[in-house]
């Protein structure tokens, strides 16, 4: 006779088992009878995790299969629709341990909820969720994008102040398509070399954030200028910019958050950053960014700091930041990178690692050393972060 427990568990890999069943089968539908019209990509991964304070302590592991299915219809040369859909399996001792593991994971901060824990169980979760959805129109010299998007106005490779609209976590490397937002944008392009736009986005608490910018192109500088109301709080301005010299990428960003209900008075936030990267002649690369805030965010606890689901005035947590990453490209199919971070105001710093490998086409095994030492509301925390990931794109 079979227990309880293992009829429950087989139940539940029954389950797995035809979704993703499922979900191949409506890869295979989908995939283009007309390449012009109909395109379909993404990709799956399987992510080994590991996070510890040190080699004599206790150690947390976790599984994670991660499925991306990208889809656009493309109806005619002037309207595009796409949708894209995250599935994430989660297996292990975050899932057992963390109270608020399922909870965070099927949040949805945009109008719609579109993410759904399709199972949770004690030490299983299997989460899907809907982070692009758009209907894009164009005619001529006039683009307009409606629904779930990301609008990208960051001009910096590391924290974006200019990213009002959706910003990210550096340290979120798993997550390249970076967070959207339920907006509605309109582009004007009166020139090859300038840009105009408008974006209005609210999300699950109705709170409004529309902007307006415009970007130019000056001796080889993009610089860019925008203003408005943010998330239904404050006036916000800034200004970005990206070029090079001597062959060395120069970018920098500003942005100041001004309270609507004390505009007169000097309460705002304001962060500043600019960074260097060059490509170096022995298949290297080096980068570097500095950040200043003049009313950096008090910091009280380690999942703000690493997770990162705050809005870009909320990106410092220091008056003073840096930023360094080395990467060498070894051999034309294995790269090997470090980088840094510092953060004088947290008596803490980060240092990272990382190898990637192509196995072959399509196919690539990454190993990643995360390492945080800060110091939270007067208690120094020590934590080690390692991801074992395969991933293979189609």
């Amino acid at each position: 006779m079979m227990s309880g427990s293992s009829h429950q568990f087989f139940n539940l890999m029954k389950k797995i088992l035809l979704i993703y069943i499922l979900s191949f089968i409506f890869q295979i539908q989908l995939l283009p009878q007309d390449p012009g019209k109909i395109t379909l990509n993404g990709y799956i991964t399987s992510m080994q995790s590991v996070m510890f304070d040190s080699l004599k302590g206790n150690y947390i592991n976790q599984n994670m299969i991660h499925n991306r299915l990208n889809f656009k219809a493309y109806f005619n040369d002037n309207i595009t629709f796409g949708l894209e859909i995250r599935n994430r399996l989660f297996m292990g001792d975050m899932v057992k341990t963390n109270p608020w593991f399922a909870t965070s994971t099927g949040f949805d901060p945009g109008v719609a909820d579109l993410s759904w824990n399709l199972i949770n169980e004690r030490s299983v979760l299997l989460n899907t969720s809907i982070d692009r959805c758009w209907l894009d129109l164009n005619y001529g010299k006039v683009q307009v994008k409606l629904g779930r998007q990301r609008i990208n106005w960051g001009q910096t490779l590391v924290w974006n102040p200019n990213d009002i609209f959706n910003a990210y976590s550096v340290f979120d490397f798993d997550y390249v398509e970076r967070p959207g937002s339920d907006a509605i944008r309109i582009q004007y392009y009166p020139g090859t070399e300038s840009t105009a736009e408008v974006a209005i986005k609210s999300d699950r608490d109705n709170k409004i954030t529309a902007a307006g910018l415009y970007r130019f192109n000056r001796k080889s500088y993009d610089i860019q200028f925008f203003a408005g109301y943010f998330q239904g709080e404050d006036i916000v301005a800034g200004t970005g910019w990206s070029g090079s010299f001597g062959g060395i990428s120069f970018r920098g960003e500003a942005t100041w958050f001004q309270p609507a209900s004390h505009f007169s008075d000097t309460t705002g936030r304001g962060i500043f950053t600019t960074g260097f990267d060059k490509v170096l002649k022995d298949n290297s690369s080096v980068q570097l960014q500095i950040m200043y805030c003049n009313d950096p965010l008090k910091l009280t606890n380690f999942d703000s700091l690493y997770k990162g689901d705050l809005s870009s005035k909320d990106l410092a947590f220091s008056k003073f930041s840096a930023y360094g990453q080395y990467s060498y490209q070894a051999i034309p199919l294995l790269n090997i990178g470090v980088s840094g971070m510092w953060l004088p105001d947290l008596n803490g710093f980060f240092a990272g690692a990382s190898v990637e490998y192509s196995v072959a086409e399509n196919l690539d095994v990454s190993f990643i050393w995360q390492h945080f030492n800060t110091e939270v509301k007067a208690s120094r925390s020590s934590i080690n972060m390692c991801f074992l990931r395969m991933k293979w794109n189609f």
